[in-house]
């Protein structure tokens, strides 16, 4: 049974050497995606790396994010709970799909081989298991992604423009892919990007951000 989670920033400001960079108070409910728009240098990135909690010493923030009520703003990045899909896949090279899948879930998981062949063939890639990452097309990579992702049982979901480096075939199918996933487990995402396309397929609210 999924347990659904809420995700909150309450008055977040961010500066750059004290100059106002973006404010922003918004509240993304279970399974819903909050896209954030903007052009390049608009804080996007930023963002996301203050949400994620590796946000660089030379920014100032303030404000709160609340995760299912709590402040989580003042944790190390590893307990905030948050996952994380970025441009690239980043699949460690030196181990197998299913070893990048273990790698991601938690250690007090059971039955961990039965969930990640459970995972793969939710994605068209049952049998790829013993697979060299390497060996993978972008599409490919995009999904076992994903799938590591939710694997690792994440509390909500920051989205880093994931679709912006497949072939523009592929990338319908894989924001449906994603955003449906999402969906289903009742994950609060933010998705970060300057595609409208992915905006209008992630079917949630948009903010605009300016310079």
């Amino acid at each position: 049974m999924n347990t659904y989670h809420r995700l909150a920033l309450k008055d977040v400001r961010i500066a750059l050497a004290e100059t106002p960079l973006l404010s922003l108070d918004a509240e993304i409910g279970p399974g819903e995606v909050l896209t954030v728009m903007g052009p390049s240098g608009s804080g996007k990135s930023t963002l996301l790396a203050y949400l994620a909690g590796f946000l660089a010493p030379a920014f100032q923030a303030s404000g709160q994010v609340l995760l299912d009520g709590h402040d989580i703003s003042r944790l190390p990045a590893e307990r905030r709970g948050i996952g994380l899909l970025f441009q690239d896949p980043l699949l460690f090279p030196h181990l197998s799909v299913a070893g990048n899948l273990r790698f991601g879930m938690p250690r007090a998981a059971t039955d961990k081989a039965g969930r990640i062949e459970a995972a793969l063939e939710q994605v068209g890639l049952s049998g790829f298991g013993s697979r060299d990452p390497a060996t993978l097309s972008g599409g490919q990579k995009a999904r076992v992604a994903l799938m590591r992702l939710l694997l690792s049982e994440p509390c909500a979901v920051l989205l880093d423009e994931p679709f912006s480096k497949l072939d523009r075939p592929l990338r319908h199918d894989m924001r449906r892919l994603v955003f449906d996933r999402l969906r289903e487990a009742g994950l609060p995402s933010l998705l970060v990007t300057h595609d409208r396309e992915d905006a209008e397929d992630a079917g949630g609210r948009v903010i605009e951000l300016r310079h």
